[in-house]
């Protein structure tokens, strides 16, 4: 076997068959590895064309060290583990999936939000703990009178307004991509700002991708500007929400609760506040899966991969090459 062109440089899945079923057929080498840090991938990643990558970070350190390195597929939607200026500047190409979990994101977020406005887990958990007692979850708001702000309005925050629209509730909208702004269904009220949608909203859903300009947007002023008793529900990126003051705003009421499926750091740590806060609903970055989802995300990294090494074009680049 040739020395392989293609490295699945690190990734934790149960299996490859569906990079493996593609790959075959396109009579593309590979090597499946789970290097844990830049400096594993440095040593075994010699000679590499193309990487499938899952958390490594991918930065100068990393082009720099494997000069024949020309494509970075990303396994899933953020990309937020790779610095774009240093592909660019090293002619790396990165690539995503941005369409692969979409209906998947948008149910998740539905989930937790209907979760925590309902109350199912708290009266679940009082129900199994022979307690019926309906009392104790009130009060709950009527959905279908609450206004949801969705912030980021691509693919899976436009299929979440999709979704509450059709719960009755008023739905309005940030994103500071102005193609976005002028594409979407007319029930949409678009905002000039995100504290615009803070101010207004009952119900609050992320859907943004993480950069430097949007790290720790919901902070101890922002949240300030939230009304009394809203819910917050993020599927998108962890960082986004600056977690002390998450934890001091469910703590203090002024959110009456929160459901997370991303944190700054995953698994959320054994110490972490947020396991004091009864009112925050966690689920272990899981909004993306399903069967359908899951092999679809890793096919379509694998056809990326192919189309690169063939000398065909990428179906989803993110950074632009001079």
């Amino acid at each position: 076997m040739a020395n392989p062109k293609v490295f699945i440089c690190d990734c934790d899945h149960a299996n490859v068959d569906q990079e493996n079923k593609v790959f075959t057929e396109a009579g593309v080498d590979y090597q499946w590895l789970q290097c844990k840090t830049q400096e594993e991938v440095i040593e075994k990643c010699q000679g590499a064309v193309a990487f499938l990558n899952q958390y490594v970070r991918m930065d100068e350190v990393i082009f720099k060290a494997i000069p024949t390195l020309k494509l970075v597929v990303r396994y899933g939607v953020g990309v937020d583990n790779v610095n774009l200026a240093d592909a660019t500047k090293y002619g790396v190409q990165v690539t995503n999936v941005p369409d692969y979990g979409v209906f998947e994101v948008a149910d998740h977020s539905l989930a937790l939000m209907l979760d925590i406005v309902r109350k199912v887990s708290f009266l679940n958990r009082r129900v199994h703990e022979k307690v019926w007692k309906y009392s104790e979850a009130v009060p709950i708001p009527r959905i279908a009178e609450s206004t949801i702000g969705v912030v980021g309005l691509g693919r899976i925050g436009s299929a979440f307004a999709q979704r509450a629209h059709a719960l009755g509730a008023k739905v309005i909208g940030f994103d500071k991509s102005a193609s976005r702004r002028q594409n979407l269904p007319e029930f949409v009220e678009m905002k000039n700002s995100l504290e615009e949608v803070l101010r207004e909203s009952d119900i609050v859903s992320l859907h943004c991708t993480l950069d430097e300009s949007n790290k720790g947007m919901l902070n101890k002023e922002t949240f300030a500007m939230m009304k009394d008793g809203a819910f917050l529900v993020n599927t998108a990126r962890g960082g986004l929400i600056d977690e002390a003051a998450l934890v001091e705003v469910l703590k203090s009421g002024k959110l009456a609760a929160a459901g997370l499926d991303v944190l700054c750091k995953e698994p959320i740590p054994a110490d972490h506040a947020l396991f004091e806060c009864e009112n925050a609903i966690i689920t272990p970055h899981s909004a993306w899966y399903s069967v359908q989802a899951a092999k679809e995300l890793k096919r379509k990294c694998a056809e990326d991969a192919v189309n690169f090494v063939s000398g065909r074009p990428v179906k989803y680049p993110v950074n632009r090459l001079p």
